[in-house]
């Protein structure tokens, strides 16, 4: 059901994989560990009956490390009545975006989601997740965990507050809705090249 759109070389990514700040711009020899800094960003999107979705890791610095998008996934009629109101969720926090993950070979401290949906993806991993939702409507209830304007964690995971904000400070200024428009037209310069109807994986 997962198909790559575009990973990186091995050397890339073994390089900025978990490239810290005095990396920037150079290219140094590393010779003790250093902690994975990369965000994940995971958007998934309905489009008339199925759902498709996109993930892309970037280093601290919003470099591309490895991108791989899903085919469209279509939930049977039978499907719809086992799993009723849970379905939508469970197709984009787990079929599409826990499978996406799971193939991409460049690790994420920390994911980043566009949907609400998606915000069950926490379920499934040990990182914190957040979503992104910039056009949150006031009068409705929170879609999660207030950790900064804009940005939530799941209800079940508040310990992923501090975690998150003590990433946002290490990271300084950070668009994270820029990513995510990257992700929707790389998805779309897909589908002009048919990268997405090559066949999925089972």
């Amino acid at each position: 059901m997962v198909t790559q759109q575009n990973s990186w070389d091995a050397e890339y990514r073994n390089r900025w994989a978990c490239a810290p700040e005095s990396m920037k711009g150079r290219m140094v020899t590393v010779s003790t560990p250093v902690s994975c800094q990369n965000l994940g960003f995971l958007s998934v999107f309905q489009e008339a009956n199925s759902f498709a979705g996109g993930y892309l890791v970037v280093n601290p610095w919003g470099r591309p490390l490895e991108f791989r998008l899903s085919s469209p996934v279509q939930p049977n009629k039978v499907q719809q009545i086992l799993y009723g109101d849970t379905l939508h969720g469970y197709l984009c926090g787990e079929v599409i975006g826990k499978t996406l993950i799971d193939k991409t070979a460049t690790a994420a401290q920390w994911l980043i989601v566009d949907n609400p949906l998606a915000l069950d993806l926490r379920l499934r991993v040990e990182q914190p997740v957040a979503l992104w939702h910039p056009l949150f409507d006031p009068d409705r209830e929170a879609p999660g965990l207030v950790v900064q304007p804009q940005l939530y964690c799941h209800a079940r995971f508040p310990t992923d507050m501090a975690a998150i904000r003590d990433i946002i400070e290490r990271l300084g200024g950070f668009d994270f809705g820029e990513p995510f428009a990257r992700i929707r037209e790389a998805l779309q310069e897909a589908r002009k090249l048919g990268v997405a109807s090559r066949g999925a994986a089972a």
